[in-house]
């Protein structure tokens, strides 16, 4: 129920400073639970994703520091976030998100790059697709990427790949799992060009260059 509230309060504050966002290619999202995976560019994505993709509901994935925080905490406990180590993710980090997506209607948002200044596309994603028996399906934002662009009302846009699927029987090798990365990091950037081929996003690690 909170989750529904807070979905309506964000979508109201987002259209008031910013306008509605364009969501492209809504239609290629599965049926059932599935895990949305993009680049992680802005703080705010999360929310963007979960409302470009309602109405379906998702979990979250928040690093542990978030929840020191009591508003912060009661928010993302209401709103089906669960806290994550990042210097040492235990095997929490696999089997919640898989026993909710095996067992509830949640799906998962998910930032395999884990940093919002990495391209680097890290394990993970594709061991709890196959654990849980549901696809991955791979989105990417394009717009401002800070929230001075936000209030500019600078154009927000969301667009969906199509679903990428693991099979059962194959088995999540070193090999395999490169390849995989290499999928998906091939999937973003066919979305990104298919959306607007003039958007750059530019990382720490490339302005340092």
């Amino acid at each position: 129920m909170f989750y529904r509230f807070i979905r309506v309060v964000a979508r109201a504050i987002f259209f008031i400073i910013n306008g509605r966002p364009l969501v492209l290619h809504k239609e290629r999202l599965p049926e059932g639970n599935y895990i949305l995976i993009a680049p992680h560019r802005t703080w705010w994505e999360p929310i963007i994703f979960a409302l470009a993709a309602s109405p379906k509901e998702f979990m979250f994935m928040a690093k542990k520091e978030l929840f020191k925080n009591p508003i912060l905490r009661f928010v993302l406990n209401h709103s089906h976030g669960f806290s994550v180590d990042r210097q040492n993710p235990g095997p929490s980090v696999i089997k919640i998100p898989v026993k909710n997506l095996r067992n509830t209607e949640l799906s998962l948002i998910m930032f395999p790059t884990g940093s919002r200044y990495s391209n680097d596309v890290k394990a993970g994603a594709g061991v709890i697709a196959k654990m849980a028996s549901v696809p991955l399906v791979p989105a990417v934002y394009q717009g401002p990427l800070k929230m001075s662009g936000v209030f500019k009302r600078q154009k927000m846009s969301i667009t969906f790949g199509d679903p990428i699927y693991i099979d059962k029987k194959q088995k999540l090798t070193d090999e395999f799992n490169q390849q995989l990365d290499r999928d998906i990091q091939n999937h973003w950037n066919a979305i990104d060009q298919e959306t607007n081929p003039n958007f750059k996003y530019i990382t720490k690690q490339k302005v340092a260059r």
